[in-house]
C-alpha cells in the first residue's frame, strides 16, 4: 500500500532501524554499510514473537531493499549473504535472523528462504516482508511521526478519519510532491521536542533552508497524532480571531511572521499586542508554530517584547534549521535528484559530483530541488567548475532563468510579485494591473496561461479555507524577481504603477536604506511615489475600506513613511502633506503598537519633526504616564529620546508627586474596569497594569520605601486575578501524549562508507 520502493536502500535500512526500536522494542546496533559482515543491525536479549515464542541469544537484522514495485524476494536473492551468516554463526553472533524487505515475500519462498538460512547454522529464521511493514505503518501513528516521509508514499485516507483528512489534503497540496523527498534532520527533532515540551516553536533559518517543510510535517503528524484541527494564518490579529478556548488541539501555522521577504514593522508590533495571549493558548492546549528567514528574525528581535512571552527567547525552542550534518545533506539531494523529474542519463552524469554538491557550504534543500528538476538544469555543463556555480551562485542563476523568459511568463512573475507573493485565483485584477500587464506586452488571459505553464517549477497553485491562490514555488523566486527590478529602471516604473499601497509598503523602499530584498526606488521616481500615495487617498480599490479600514490604511501608510522612507522623500512627503505633524504628535495608547510612534521618532532624528510638535508629542505620552495607562515613556529608547533632560526629569518628579500617593486607587480602578464581556481573563486584563508597575519598579527601584510599595501592588494584582470570580472550570493542561518523547536516531549512526548514491540511476 505505501510505495517503499522509492525510498532508496538508505532510507529504508533507517525505516528498519526505526521499526526496530518502535515496533519490535528492540535498541539495534547500526553497522556500517560496506563493512557490515552480513547485517544491517544486531542486538542481544529475548524478543518475545508476535506467535507468543520467546527467542534469546545474539539476533542479526538484515535488510533487502528492492526498488522495483511489486517485486517478489526469492531465495537466489540471499546467495550472497550465505557466506556471510555462516562466519556470524561460528562467531557465535547469529542465533536469530531477522530478515526486513520491501519486496513481497509468498509461504512457498519464505519456506525456502527459512531453509536455506538454518543450513547455515541458525536457530530461528523471522521474516518480515512489505505487507507486515505496511501494516506496522497503518496500525501505528507514532512510527509515522517518526518517519513522516511515510505519509507521501500512501493513501492518506486509509489512517487519517474524515474529520480530519480534507486538511491533510490541504497541507499535502501545499508541500505537492516534496513530501515523499523529506529528510528526517536534527531541526526536525529539536523542533518535535520542542512542541512536546512548550506547545511553541520558532523555526529560523535562511531562505529555502527547509522551515516550510518542517512546520508542514509537525502539521501532518499533529493531524495524525490528535486530530488536531490546523490553522495557517498570514496576520497576528487573524490569531486571536481565530482562537478557539473550547477546542483543546488547534495548531496555528504562522509562516514568515515578522515578514515574507523583508521585515516588516507594523507586523512585529502587532505581535506585540498578540503575544501575551500565546501562554493562554498554550495552557489550553493550543500549539504555535512560527517561522522566519534569519535576517528578518535578527531585526525583528529589536523590537519585539519577549518579556510577554519568555518562550521567545528561551534557546530550546528558537531552532536555527540550516545546520543540516553532511548526511542529512546528502540524504536530501538524493530524495530530489532521484524522484525528481530528471531522466536517468542526467543522473548518471551528475552522480560523480553529487557528494561534493552535498558537502559544498552554500547548499540548501532548495538546491537540490533544483537539481532534480529538469526545468533549472536546461543548461548544466557536467564538469565541476559549472556544477560549482549552480550551487555557489544560485541567486544570479535563478535571476538569470527569469530573464530568458517569455514576456507572459515574466509578467505572470511580475503580477504575482506586486500581490506580495500571493495572487488569489481566478484573477480579479484592478484597472493598474492591468495597465502593467499591457506595459510588459501582456494580457489577463496569457498571463493566466503562463502562471499555469509555469507551475512546478516557478509557481504553484494552492488552496486554504475555501480560497485558491497563486504563489512562487519558492519565495526565493520573489527575491530574485525582486533583485532584477532594481538592476532594471524601466521595469521599476510599470511595476510601481501596478501595485497597491498595501503590498507596495511592503516591497519597495524610497531611497536606500539597506533593507535586505528591498526594491530601491531612486530619487528620480519620487514624484510618482507621492502621486501614488496622492491617488490612493481619494480613491481606494472597490471593497478596499471594507477589508482594511481607515485606521489599518492610515497605519500601513505610517510604518511605511517611518520604516521605508529617505530623509529626502520625507521632506518632499511633508511639504504637500503638513497635517500628517499634527496626526503623529498626538498618538494614542498601546504607544509601542501605535504607528504614530515610530513615524515621530524617525521625523525627530532625521531633524523634520518641529520642536512644538515635539513638545506637544512629550505632553501626550508623559498624560498617558500619569494616568498608569501606558508607561512606554520611561521604557522605550526611541520615545525617551524625544524627551529633553529637563522634560524627562519633570516627568519623573510628577509621577513621584502625583501618581505614586494614588497608585492604590489606580489598581482599584484597573479592577473595576474589568468586563467579561471582552472575553478576556483577569490576567490578560491586568497584564497592561502590571508592566506599567514593572516599569515604575524598574524607575524608582532605587528608593526601597517605593520599590515596596510598588511590590505590594504588584502582589495585590496577583492576588485579585487569582481570587476573581471568572475562573475556567474546564482548564486542563494540554494532552502530552499526542507529543510523546522521541529518538529516532539509531545508535551507531556513523558516515556510510557505501555511497548514498549508489543507485541514484537506477529506473524506479
Amino acid at each position: 500500500m505505501y510505495q517503499l520502493y522509492r525510498l532508496g536502500w538508505h532510507s529504508f535500512q533507517q525505516l528498519c532501524q526505526t521499526i526496530a526500536s518502535e515496533v519490535l522494542g528492540q535498541t539495534v546496533e547500526a553497522y556500517l554499510d560496506s563493512h557490515d559482515a552480513g547485517k544491517d543491525g544486531a542486538f542481544r536479549g529475548t524478543w518475545e514473537t508476535d506467535g507468543g515464542e520467546d527467542l534469546e541469544g545474539s539476533f542479526v537484522i538484515q535488510c533487502k531493499f528492492t526498488g522495483r514495485p511489486h517485486y517478489n524476494l526469492r531465495p537466489s536473492d540471499l546467495s550472497e549473504e550465505l557466506g556471510k551468516i555462516k562466519k556470524l554463526v561460528e562467531n557465535g553472533n547469529c542465533d536469530s535472523y531477522i530478515l526486513m524487505t520491501n519486496a513481497g515475500v509468498s509461504g512457498v519462498q519464505a519456506q525456502k528462504i527459512t531453509d536455506q538460512i538454518k543450513c547455515e547454522g541458525v536457530k530461528h529464521v523471522v521474516i518480515l516482508d512489505s505487507t507486515w511493514i505496511n501494516r506496522q505503518i497503518l496500525e501505528n501513528k507514532r512510527l509515522r511521526m517518526l518517519v513522516p516521509r511515510i505519509y507521501g508514499l500512501g493513501d492518506l485516507s486509509q489512517i487519517l478519519d474524515e474529520r480530519v483528512y480534507d486538511q491533510a489534503i490541504a497541507v499535502l497540496e501545499f508541500m505537492r510532491d516534496d513530501l515523499s523527498k523529506v529528510v528526517i534532520t536534527d531541526a526536525y527533532t529539536k523542533s518535535y521536542k520542542a512542541i512536546e515540551n512548550h506547545g511553541f516553536v520558532l523555526l529560523i533559518g535562511e531562505p529555502a533552508s527547509g522551515k516550510t517543510t518542517i512546520t508542514s510535517l509537525l502539521s501532518l503528524a499533529a493531524l495524525d497524532q490528535g486530530g488536531s484541527s490546523i490553522l495557517k494564518l498570514d496576520h497576528p490579529d487573524d490569531v486571536v480571531k481565530h482562537w478557539n478556548p473550547h477546542e483543546s488541539s488547534q495548531l496555528f501555522w504562522l509562516d514568515d511572521a515578522f515578514g515574507v521577504t523583508q521585515y516588516d514593522e507594523s507586523l512585529v508590533h502587532r505581535w506585540n499586542y498578540v503575544l501575551p495571549k500565546f501562554q493562554a493558548m498554550i495552557n489550553k492546549g493550543a500549539t504555535i508554530v512560527m517561522t522566519s528567514r534569519d535576517y528578518i528574525y535578527n531585526r525583528a528581535r529589536e523590537q519585539l517584547k519577549s518579556s510577554t512571552f519568555p518562550l521567545l527567547k528561551e534557546n530550546q525552542v528558537v531552532i536555527n534549521v540550516q545546520g543540516l550534518s553532511v548526511q542529512e545533506r546528502e540524504q536530501v539531494l538524493y530524495n530530489h535528484v532521484k524522484l525528481g523529474n530528471q531522466p536517468r542519463d542526467f543522473r548518471t552524469k551528475i552522480k560523480p559530483f553529487l557528494h561534493n554538491i552535498a558537502s559544498h557550504p552554500r547548499f540548501l534543500p532548495d538546491t537540490a530541488w533544483r537539481l532534480g528538476n529538469s526545468f533549472f538544469t536546461k543548461n548544466l555543463y557536467f564538469s565541476s567548475y559549472y556544477i560549482n556555480q549552480f550551487v555557489d551562485k544560485r541567486e544570479d542563476l535563478l535571476q538569470e532563468i527569469i530573464l530568458n523568459l517569455d514576456k507572459d511568463s515574466r509578467a505572470a512573475l511580475a503580477l504575482i510579485y506586486t500581490r506580495n507573493g500571493k495572487l488569489e485565483s481566478p484573477m480579479n485584477l484592478q484597472p493598474p494591473e492591468r495597465i502593467m500587464l499591457e506595459n510588459l506586452g501582456s494580457s489577463h488571459g496569457e498571463c493566466a496561461s503562463a502562471i499555469e505553464a509555469l507551475s512546478g517549477s516557478l509557481t504553484r497553485y494552492y488552496s486554504e479555507n475555501g480560497r485558491s491562490f497563486w504563489l512562487f514555488r519558492h519565495p526565493t523566486v520573489g527575491d530574485a524577481y525582486g533583485a532584477i527590478l532594481f538592476q532594471k529602471q524601466e521595469q521599476l516604473e510599470i511595476f510601481l504603477q501596478g501595485v497597491d499601497l498595501e503590498n507596495f509598503s511592503r516591497l519597495v523602499t524610497c531611497g536606500n536604506l539597506d533593507i535586505e530584498n528591498a526594491v530601491v526606488v531612486p530619487n528620480s521616481l519620487f514624484p510618482l511615489i507621492m502621486k501614488k500615495l496622492d491617488d490612493m487617498k481619494e480613491t481606494q480599490p472597490e471593497g478596499y475600506e471594507h477589508i482594511f479600514g481607515f485606521e489599518a490604511k492610515k497605519k500601513t501608510l505610517f510604518y511605511f513613511l517611518a520604516n521605508r522612507c529617505s530623509r529626502e522623500f520625507l521632506s518632499l512627503y511633508l511639504e504637500h502633506n503638513r497635517d500628517l505633524l499634527n496626526e503623529v504628535s498626538r498618538p494614542g495608547l498601546y504607544l509601542d503598537a501605535v504607528p504614530e510612534v515610530p513615524l515621530a521618532i524617525r521625523l525627530h532624528e532625521l531633524g523634520l519633526l518641529p520642536n512644538e510638535k515635539r513638545k506637544t508629542f512629550v505632553a501626550s505620552v508623559s498624560d498617558h504616564a500619569l494616568n498608569s495607562s501606558d508607561a512606554s515613556a520611561l521604557t522605550n529608547k526611541g520615545i525617551r529620546s524625544l524627551f529633553t533632560e529637563q522634560e524627562y526629569a519633570e516627568l519623573i518628579d510628577r509621577l513621584k508627586i502625583e501618581l505614586l500617593p494614588r497608585l492604590e486607587d489606580e489598581r482599584r480602578m484597573w479592577e473595576e474596569d474589568f468586563d467579561l464581556d471582552e472575553n478576556l481573563s483577569p490576567d490578560e486584563h491586568m497584564n497592561m497594569f502590571l508592566n506599567f508597575l514593572n516599569a515604575l519598579l524598574e524607575t524608582f527601584g532605587n528608593s526601597q520605601n517605593v520599590a515596596r510599595q510598588i511590590e505590594h501592588e504588584m502582589d495585590l494584582v496577583s492576588e485579585w486575578i487569582y481570587n476573581s470570580e471568572w475562573v475556567d472550570s474546564d482548564s486542563e493542561e494540554p494532552d502530552s501524549s499526542l507529543w510523546q518523547p522521541m529518538d529516532i536516531r539509531p545508535s551507531g549512526d556513523t558516515e556510510s562508507e557505501r555511497s548514498i548514491f549508489d543507485d541514484i540511476d537506477v529506473e524506479v
